[in-house]
Formats: structure tokens, sequence, C-alpha cells
């Protein structure tokens, strides 16, 4: 029998596996990792923020990240500045300044860990809601828009032609990623939850039933999943911190996709 606390972190894992996989897919084909880590780090200033005023911390930190995510957008821009850079000062400046205010509140330090790394096994069932109805909101908004980022995948020129409206799509897609990172900053950390969002869609990109947008996006979901169950049972046996198992968990399975099947096959053959 399950105790409690490691059956509600299960149903979060899994809540954020499915809505992070087919989202993250959208980050690898459209190689915005170096992006969505930034606003991951953000979310940093905006837990310190949640703290001064006592207010809502998942919402201050969804309201942090989208508004750093449209700065990002209208700075990106600015033909002066180079994206690479400039995502490398904001990412690093807000983790600094969020870690900074953080260090005069004497009372958060010992929990800090808890944000950097998250704490899946304290997940409460209040969180569990927010998890999965938020997580519920980004599948039937990513269904919505699933036509208009591929095509501005492909080419920007491309949706544009076919009216798909490629910058308010990328407007809403910033509202998604910002939301992802709220609800699932206590499963697996501010430092963490941007390799939970890359790892499974790159695991599922390697597999050759991938062959469409739509397979690869239920694969990246179905791999997510496998990975927090993974690792969390691998943290309850190995007593291990549970948000970096699953990273870990997800980690191996993207290490054995990138194993040629041929030479399996030949192996098999061989022997």
């Amino acid at each position: 029998m399950l105790d409690d606390f490691f059956l509600r972190a299960l149903i979060g894992c899994v809540g954020m596996a499915l809505a992070a996989g087919p989202l993250g897919c959208i980050i690898v084909w459209q190689r915005l990792a170096y992006f969505g880590d930034t606003i991951a780090h953000s979310a940093l200033l905006g837990v310190a923020i949640a703290f001064i005023f006592n207010i809502n911390m998942t919402l201050t930190v969804f309201t942090i990240t989208l508004i750093l995510s449209f700065t990002l957008v209208f700075l990106q821009k600015q033909p002066s500045l180079s994206g690479d850079s400039l995502l490398g000062v904001l990412s690093h400046s807000s983790l600094s300044i969020g870690l900074v205010i953080l260090s005069f509140l004497p009372w958060v330090r010992q929990d800090l860990v808890v944000y950097l790394f998250g704490d899946v096994l304290a997940v409460s069932k209040y969180d569990i809601f927010f998890i999965w109805a938020g997580g519920t909101l980004i599948l039937l908004l990513l269904i919505k828009l699933w036509r208009p980022l591929i095509a501005s995948t492909v080419s920007a020129d491309l949706a544009k032609a076919e009216e798909l409206h490629p910058q308010s799509t990328k407007v809403i897609f910033m509202l998604l990623l910002a939301m992802i990172i709220a609800i699932t900053m206590k499963i697996v950390g501010i430092l963490l939850v941007t390799a939970l969002l890359i790892l499974p869609a790159a695991t599922a990109r390697r597999l050759s039933i991938s062959s469409t947008p739509e397979r690869m996006a239920v694969l990246a979901a179905l791999t997510g999943t496998i990975s927090a169950f993974g690792g969390l049972y691998f943290s309850a046996w190995a007593n291990t911190p549970s948000g970096p198992s699953v990273v870990l968990f997800a980690f191996v399975l993207f290490i054995i996709s990138l194993i040629p099947l041929n030479r399996l096959a030949t192996a098999k053959r061989k022997n």
C-alpha cells in the first residue's frame, strides 16, 4: 500500500508530465531551450516577491515569468542586442536578483533548496488540483494552437501567408510556458523544470514511431510519465531527492534512445 504523500507525488508528477511533454516538443522544434531556461530562472524572483508581499506564490511566479517573456520578445526585436547574450543576461540576472532578495528574508533560507530543486513529496491535494487544472488548460490551448505552432516552426512566412497569426500564437505559447513553470516549480524546482520539458521531447524525437508531430507529442507525454514513475520509485528506494531523480530517469531514457536500433538487431542475430 502506497503512502498518501507518495501517491500524491505520483498523481502530481503524471499531471505535470502529460502537459509538459507536448509543450516540450514545441520548445525542441523551435530551439527555444535557452529561452525556456531563462523564463524558469526568473521564477525565483516571483518566489521572492510572493514572500515579501505574502501573496499567492503560483500566481506571482506566473505573472513574473510572463512579464519577463514579453520583455524578452520586445528586446529581441532590437537589432543592437544579440539574442543569446540577452537571454544569458536576463537568465542569470533574474536568478541573482531573486537570491539577493531572499537573502534578506532569513526565514526562507531553510526552504530555498525546495524552490531550486523541488520537493514533490510535499505536494498537497491543493497542489494536485492546481497541477491538473492548469495542465488540462495548457493541453486544451495547445490543441487549439497546434496547427499555427507547427506552421510557425516550419516557416513564419508560411504561417503568415496562411493567416495563422504567428505573433499572436507566440504570445499565447509564452503564456503556456509561464503557466507550466508556475505549476511544476514545486515538483522539480526552478533549476530543473526546463530539463523535464526538453528531455521527454528529445527522447520521443529519437524514436522511429514518432513519424508525425502528433505522435511525437503523445510519446513525449508517455516518456515523461514513465520518468515520473521511475524517478519516484528510485527516489524511494535509494533515498535520493525526488525532483532530481525524476529528471535523472528522463535522462537515462534519453541515453537509451540514442542507441541505434539497427545495431541492437545485428547483435541479436549474431547471438
